[in-house]
């Protein structure tokens, strides 16, 4: 049963939780929240089982793919949108975190490697780091953007003496002050963790003689840097100049950093990196029966659906 559950029936899932959540701005229930919320935790419970699968399913590291990571940050977000609304069921967050779920979960349909990326025996610790961490700064990155669009919307409502609209109750502006500060701080730590640990990797990758050997001027390695100097940047700003922690100016930045991280998404996607498979001169393609496998357990777009 497990293995007939599809990106579509959580994809749905979340969909349908984004719809309830718009129904806000224009009437009033008391179901809504109840049902909205078993949207997301059935979307998000059929996410959980479907990564599951793939982990325990995988020929190589699990989740070790660019298609996996793109659905494991989507797994993030989504768990810490059913945990605000949980704990705060009036204010409509959904709102900014579902829409960043649902591009994730387009990224990795349509546009992400399904092979997974090459790893030694030697490298699989370190990888495992590397690849982690910054998969955690990406989803805190992206917490902070959600949380930096509702300060500047809440605090343009209080600067105009806008009535709060039908549906749109948002949190407290010293909440999310809080939120937008700790998302800065929380990124760029899990981001300088990734990255070195990246470069150990590729050290070590490089004493070995290993095939997936990175240049230092690789776009995934340099676009990468430049995310990682701008959260370092914007992290000491907010140290050395306290007013940066306050108001909209910490919003601002988390705009600004999430930005800077679908600049550098949009490198890792389009660029001809030797960071995945089939693309740079010492990646490894998969064996065919590694591909009819692939196919074979987890579909294409014209197999069957499934109903969970």
């Amino acid at each position: 049963m497990i293995a007939g559950i599809s990106i579509f029936c959580f994809a749905a899932s979340y969909a349908t939780a984004l719809l309830l959540e718009i129904s806000r701005l224009f009437f009033q229930s008391r179901v809504r929240g109840a049902i909205l919320l078993g949207f997301a935790a059935a979307g998000l419970l059929a996410h959980t089982l479907f990564l599951a699968y793939r982990a325990a399913s995988a020929s190589m590291a699990p989740l070790s793919s660019e298609f996996d990571w793109y659905l494991v940050a989507a797994w993030g977000l989504t768990a810490m949108y059913v945990y605000l609304a949980f704990s705060y069921p009036r204010t409509a967050v959904g709102l900014f975190i579902l829409p960043l779920v649902l591009a994730l979960i387009a990224v990795a349909e349509f546009a992400a490697r399904r092979a997974p990326f090459p790893r030694s025996q030697v490298s699989q610790f370190w990888g495992a780091i590397h690849g982690a961490f910054l998969l955690l700064g990406v989803v805190t990155v992206l917490g902070g953007f959600a949380a930096g669009l509702m300060h500047l919307v809440q605090s343009y409502r209080l600067k105009h003496k806008l009535r709060p609209r039908q549906g749109l109750q948002l949190p407290s502006l010293e909440w999310l002050e809080r939120v937008n500060t700790r998302a800065i701080f929380i990124s760029a730590l899990m981001l300088v963790i990734g990255f070195l640990s990246g470069v150990v990797l590729n050290l070590v990758n490089r004493r070995e003689d290993a095939g997936d050997f990175l240049p230092w001027n690789d776009p995934v390695v340099w676009s990468s840097g430049l995310l990682l100097a701008w959260l370092l940047a914007a992290a000491a700003f907010s140290v050395v100049y306290r007013p940066a922690r306050q108001g909209r100016k910490v919003a601002y930045l988390t705009v600004a950093s999430f930005i800077f991280l679908t600049i550098a998404m949009g490198i890792w996607l389009s660029s001809s990196s030797e960071h995945g498979p089939g693309d740079g001169k010492a990646a490894q393609r998969p064996a065919p029966s590694a591909e009819r496998e692939e196919d074979s357990e987890f579909g294409t777009r014209n197999s069957k659906a499934v109903q969970i």
